[in-house]
C-alpha cells in the first residue's frame, strides 16, 4: 500500500516537473518571439562605379530603431566602421576614413524600423561585405556589395580577302574580369582564339579578340563582352558587305564605261589639238608667201 502510494507521489512530482518544464521552454520561445529580426537582401547588390547604392536592412516586424544603436561595418577592414548611429545621431570617431561624407541612414525612416545604409560616389575599393548591426536586440544582417565597371565593345576590320575577313573586337575598362564572344548572324558562337585580356594600374581590364570569318550569306556579326557575376552585357554589331555576281558585273561594267568615255575625251581632245596645230601651220605659212610677193613687187 505504501508503495503504491510512493509510485503514486513519484508520478505527480514528475508530471509536475515536465509540466514546469514546458512552461518554461514556452515561455522562452514567446520572448525570442518578441525579438524582431533583422533582414538583408538575399542577392549581391550591384552597384556601378561613381554610382550612389543603397544597401537594404530593417527590422522585421518593423521596429522603431531611432533611439538605438545602430552599426554598419566591414569586417574586413580596421578600422572597420562604415556608419554608427547613436543618440539619433551620427558617431564618426572609430570611421573607416575612405567612407567618411560618404555614408548616411535613412533617418526619416528609422522609426519603420528601415535602417538602411546610403553609399554615394561608389569606387572599386567599396566592394566586400557588409554588416548591419542592433546590438540592443542582439540581431545582425550581412550584405554583400559588388562594383564594376563596363563599356562598349568596338569592332574594327583587319584585314579582307576574297573569300574572308579579320574582325577585331576591343572593350576596354571593365570590372571584374569578363569574357568575350563571337556570335554569328544566326546567334551561333564563332570559333576564335584566346581573347587576351590586361589589366591596368587603375584595376580596370581591358579585352580584345580576332576572328577569322567567311564571306556567307550570314554576313552580320557579333562581339558580345559579357561578365555574369553582376549580370553585365553589351555588344557590338558589323555588317560584312559581300557582292553578288549580279552586282560585280553591274560594278564592272559600270567601270568599263567610265574608262571608255575617259579614253574618249582624251582622244577628242588629242584630235583638236592637232587640228588647231595644223591650222595655225597653214595661217602662218600664207602670211609668210604674201610677204615674200611684197618683196618682188617693190624689185
Amino acid at each position: 500500500m505504501r508503495l503504491q502510494r510512493c509510485r503514486s507521489a513519484l508520478s505527480i512530482v514528475l508530471l509536475q516537473h515536465v509540466i514546469d518544464c514546458f512552461f518554461l521552454l514556452t515561455s522562452h520561445r514567446v520572448s525570442s518571439s518578441d525579438v524582431p529580426l533583422l533582414i538583408g537582401p538575399s542577392q549581391t547588390v550591384v552597384a556601378f562605379v561613381g554610382d550612389d547604392v543603397t544597401l537594404p536592412c530593417r527590422l522585421e516586424p518593423a521596429t522603431d530603431a531611432s533611439a538605438m544603436r545602430l552599426e554598419w561595418a566591414r569586417p574586413d577592414l580596421s578600422p572597420g566602421f562604415v556608419h554608427v548611429w547613436a543618440d539619433r545621431r551620427e558617431h564618426v570617431l572609430d570611421k573607416q576614413p575612405s567612407y567618411r561624407g560618404r555614408t548616411s541612414l535613412l533617418t526619416d525612416r528609422l522609426h519603420l524600423g528601415d535602417i538602411s545604409l546610403k553609399l554615394v560616389n561608389v569606387t572599386l575599393s567599396d566592394e566586400g561585405p557588409y554588416r548591419c548591426l542592433v546590438p540592443e536586440l542582439g540581431r545582425k544582417a550581412f550584405v554583400k556589395l559588388a562594383v564594376c565597371v563596363v563599356s562598349t565593345p568596338v569592332i574594327r576590320v583587319m584585314s579582307r580577302t576574297s573569300s574572308s575577313v579579320v574582325l577585331q573586337c576591343e572593350s576596354a575598362g571593365w570590372y571584374p574580369e569578363p569574357e568575350l564572344l563571337w556570335l554569328d548572324g544566326e546567334g551561333k558562337l564563332l570559333s576564335a582564339g584566346p581573347p587576351e585580356t590586361v589589366r591596368g594600374p587603375d584595376d580596370l581590364y581591358t579585352v580584345s579578340s580576332r576572328v577569322t570569318v567567311e564571306k556567307r550569306h550570314s554576313n552580320t556579326f557579333t562581339c558580345r563582352v559579357q561578365q555574369n557575376n553582376i549580370n553585365q552585357t553589351r555588344e557590338a554589331h558589323i555588317r560584312v558587305a559581300v557582292l553578288s555576281r549580279y552586282v560585280k558585273g553591274v560594278l564592272a561594267l559600270g567601270l568599263l564605261g567610265v574608262v571608255l568615255g575617259l579614253a574618249s575625251t582624251i582622244h577628242g581632245c588629242m584630235r583638236e589639238h592637232v587640228s588647231k596645230d595644223q591650222e595655225n601651220d597653214t595661217t602662218c605659212s600664207a602670211v609668210h608667201q604674201a610677204q615674200e610677193n611684197t618683196v618682188r613687187a617693190f624689185k
